[in-house]
């Protein structure tokens, strides 16, 4: 089990020069070991990132009423935030210290409807980190029925980090 932990403030999050002083591989860890906080967008969406290794990273989610849309259902942009998330902390996990990352594009297919609820797992895979893109691709599936829910792609632009 992690100790994991939400920002709360500007304040909360690290600052570049610990972003910069780390690994990506490194930087994800922490968040999920709890020495960094994570992401408030994980609280707002219900989702926290529970596995990080060189290339690939996993997100647990439970989608509840707050993602729902007018006709009952997890709203589209759940499965792309949670997505986006895994497959661009994936390329993350890939980036030497001083290097950062931003996602340029990406795409999802919703394949059947999340349950609310219901918990999944949303694992990112990185198929090419370069100099200057990584792509991964994602899946979310079911924890405990292994059903495939939805799959994604991105390309992340990768950056040197800010000089002072």
């Amino acid at each position: 089990m992690t100790q994991h932990h939400f920002a709360q403030s500007l304040e909360d999050l690290a600052t570049f020069d610990t972003i910069l002083s780390m690994s990506g591989l490194a930087f994800m860890q922490a968040i999920i070991k709890g020495d960094l906080p994570g992401a408030p967008i994980g609280k707002t969406m219900g989702f926290v990132p529970i596995h990080a290794e060189h290339g690939s990273v996993t997100f647990e989610g439970t989608p509840q009423f707050d993602v729902l849309n007018p006709i009952r259902t997890v709203h589209g942009g759940w499965y792309g935030t949670v997505l986006d998330s895994c497959m661009a902390c994936a390329v993350q996990t890939t980036l030497a210290a001083g290097q950062i990352y931003t996602t340029l594009e990406y795409k999802i297919n919703i394949l059947r409807s999340i349950p609310p609820g219901m918990t999944v797992h949303a694992i990112g895979k990185v198929q090419h980190a370069g100099r200057s893109t990584g792509i991964a691709n994602g899946e979310i599936r079911g924890v405990e029925d292994g059903k495939l829910y939805a799959t994604g792609s991105t390309t992340c632009i990768i950056m040197n980090g800010p000089r002072k």
